[in-house]
């Protein structure tokens, strides 16, 4: 065979091996994240969540990928989100920052998982059948803020024993708007004193609030657990300052920027146990058989520094009890 012969018959052969295709990974599962309010008020929250995602062995980019959508404290924009998140097809939905977006997740699909991190009863909103066994395809963690109001206006009553009446801040488009205002109620009768509720649409509206608080002479404000709120931390804190308003908040986040106190669980806490569920979904867990979790740990904060800015002395029994003192 000469030279010519033999390379042909060794190209034929070549020709003739079947080529075999590389195996096609698996693409990567999607968390579609649903979050009322800004990525910059969140972030702290939304590393939390990346920490328990991690624990339960996802990492973003490497074999999971997440799609944010963020309304900006307008809820009335969380019912698109929410159906374009469905729309992708994506694994799991996180709905962040209260009912109305875990609400909105709901109605945009009956099949997707999802994990809610909310305020309010989430068995009274609707949104499982009980908190043992949520039955559906929702489950999550809820930080009860409606049933920590009694606890909220024993304190300012404590600190502030002849305040007459506590005003109670509200987002008027939250869906636990009057579960919040209903138990301030009912446990401001126990104090014997009068609640007076301020509602907010925009977030224009708190100024407008927060001056009349401070026209009719209330010393004593409430403002309840709301991303709307979360979005405008530092001006209320400011306002608050601005009008000499002794303010309790839901989360130690607004005493940290100045306010003077908080009384309620860890939000970064909450988010972590979502990306934890989110990845025991992603392992094959069903969101009926996950119970709906809630806070071990509530916390009080105070700050100091604000009280004597205000001109208040913080009593030693509220002191002793701190989880927290901010000199």
């Amino acid at each position: 065979m000469d030279r010519r012969a033999f390379i042909g018959s060794i190209a034929i052969g070549l020709l003739a091996v079947p080529i075999v295709a590389p195996a096609q990974q698996p693409a990567m599962p999607e968390i579609g994240f649903l979050g009322s309010a800004s990525p910059a008020q969140w972030s702290p929250f939304v590393a939390a969540f990346r920490k328990g995602l991690n624990e339960a062995g996802y990492i973003e980019g490497q074999n999971v990928t997440i799609e944010f959508r963020w309304a900006e404290g307008q809820y009335d924009r969380l019912p698109a989100m929410a159906a374009e998140l469905a729309q992708r097809r994506v694994s799991v939905i996180v709905a962040a920052g209260g009912t109305a977006a875990a609400l909105a997740a709901r109605k945009a699909s009956a099949t997707i998982p999802i994990v809610f991190s909310g305020g309010d009863d989430p068995v009274a909103q609707g949104l499982v059948a009980s908190l043992g066994r949520p039955g559906g395809n929702v489950t999550g963690v809820t930080l009860f803020g409606s049933e920590l109001m009694a606890k909220r206006v024993e304190l300012l009553h404590e600190f502030l024993p002849k305040a007459g009446t506590i005003a109670v801040l509200v987002s008027a488009d939250a869906p636990a708007d009057t579960v919040y205002v209903k138990e301030a109620r009912r446990a401001a009768q126990a104090t014997r004193q009068q609640v007076e509720v301020f509602r907010v649409r925009q977030t224009r509206d708190i100024d407008a609030a927060v001056a009349a608080v401070a026209q009719a002479k209330i010393g004593a404000l409430i403002v309840v657990p709301d991303p709307l709120f979360q979005l405008q931390r530092e001006r209320l804190v400011a306002l608050t300052a601005r009008y000499a308003v002794a303010t309790l908040f839901g989360f130690r986040e607004f005493v940290v920027a100045g306010g003077l106190m908080s009384y309620g669980p860890s939000i970064a806490d909450a988010y972590r146990s979502v990306g934890m569920y989110t990845g025991r979904i992603l392992n094959g867990a069903k969101p009926a058989e996950l119970p709906v979790l809630q806070p071990t740990k509530l916390e009080l904060v105070i700050n100091l520094k604000t009280a004597k800015a205000l001109g208040l002395t913080i009593p030693q029994s509220l002191l002793l009890r701190a989880d927290e003192v901010i000199q």
